[in-house]
């Protein structure tokens, strides 16, 4: 969790170890994607859900918080 200032906010995010190879194996099952972004925490991609919203998916670039 992240704070999110003063305004309310919530989003989900999934995370991968290789969001290339992660990106093609979703790909080549039909799933449609957003441009890559080079993030100061991690590269992001969101994946477009059949009701028209997006869902974030990253590879971080910090420290996990488990093992």
């Amino acid at each position: 969790m992240h704070p999110a200032g003063d305004a309310p906010a919530h989003e989900l995010y999934l995370l991968c170890d290789d969001l290339d190879a992660t990106v093609a194996e979703l790909t080549a099952r039909g799933v449609a994607f957003g441009p890559v972004s080079e993030q100061r925490w991690g590269r992001l991609i969101s994946i477009r859900l059949p009701g028209g919203s997006d869902l974030g998916l990253y590879q971080p670039s910090h420290p996990l918080a488990h093992g």
